[in-house]
């Protein structure tokens, strides 16, 4: 799932009326955030509200007390107390789902980066006034997730694709797989996603279209998919790789930052795909205002 953002857009241009709707994803905190902004959203607003005063008044130490003394060490807390990746989304509290947010808000480049501890480690942003609680925003987000026919799952790609078939359309947003040695550098899980996972996920898509899922991939332009994607057996499913320019601005060089290739993986032609401009690019020039879920 990650940010849901193809499921909010689809949602905002009215595609997805009547439609069954699986959101999955594999990160338990992610989950627990949704399942907890879905069922107690004005708990979640509450405490959010409360961080945001807090950062007014101290922005940065304020970050790495949320950060080192609240949050890790009741996510460390909550994972000794559970037996299972589901029961710490089934766990999570208002609070938790309340200090993610903020961290995200806050914390560089949005990120979500755990250590091989499984600790939250990414540090403080440079924001001047960032928007901490978008109550409009976040209320709206949990009536779509609450939406008849939305469900909001904690699963792994292998499960989620595998009952997949004809008349499903699947958009898959794995970790990237890294352009170098020295950018592999985030845990989106504490165990990361490794070239072996990449090459699980590639068996699974071709599996799904081959059942008559119309599937679309995003990833990195790195060798090891496009090697992946182009090979004899995704060429019968009609897996066709098109790169697209998008700008990275995490790099710890200014210089290293803008735009570079990524890959639409895709067993169909989108109509749109061909003639696509990048919002990415063009944001640099003029902000453009755009509706949220």
């Amino acid at each position: 799932m990650g940010s849901g953002a193809v499921f909010f857009d689809l949602l905002n241009q009215g595609r997805l009326s009547g439609c069954r709707i699986q959101l999955s994803d594999i990160n338990p905190d992610l989950i627990g955030c949704y399942w907890m902004v879905r069922d107690r959203t004005m708990e979640v607003l509450r405490a959010l509200k409360s961080l945001s005063r807090e950062y007014r008044l101290d922005g940065s130490t304020v970050y790495y007390d949320v950060r080192d003394r609240r949050f890790n060490p009741l996510r460390a807390e909550l994972r000794q107390r559970s037996t299972s990746e589901k029961e710490i989304a089934e766990r999570y509290t208002p609070e938790l789902a309340a200090m993610l947010l903020f961290l995200n808000r806050t914390g560089f480049n949005g990120l979500f980066r755990l250590n091989r501890r499984g600790g939250f480690n990414v540090p403080v942003g440079r924001y001047v006034n960032p928007r901490i609680c978008d109550e409009a925003n976040i209320s709206a987000v949990a009536e779509a997730l609450a939406a008849p026919g939305v469900s909001v799952d904690l699963a792994s790609f292998y499960e989620t694709l595998a009952d997949t078939g004809r008349g499903d359309f699947v958009y898959c947003d794995p970790p990237y797989a890294p352009l170098s040695r020295t950018s592999n550098f985030a845990h989106y899980t504490a165990g990361g996603f490794t070239a072996f996972d990449q090459r699980r996920l590639q068996q699974a898509v071709i599996a799904a279209c081959r059942r008559g899922a119309r599937v679309v991939v995003s990833n990195s332009s790195a060798s090891e998919i496009v090697r992946g994607y182009t090979t004899l057996d995704a060429q019968k499913a009609r897996l066709v790789i098109r790169p697209v320019p998008a700008r990275r601005s995490i790099n710890s060089r200014a210089s290293l930052r803008g735009p570079v290739d990524e890959l639409i993986i895709a067993n169909v032609r989108p109509r749109a795909l061909d003639d696509i401009k990048p919002r990415m690019l063009r944001a640099g020039l003029k902000t453009r205002k755009k509706k949220s879920a």
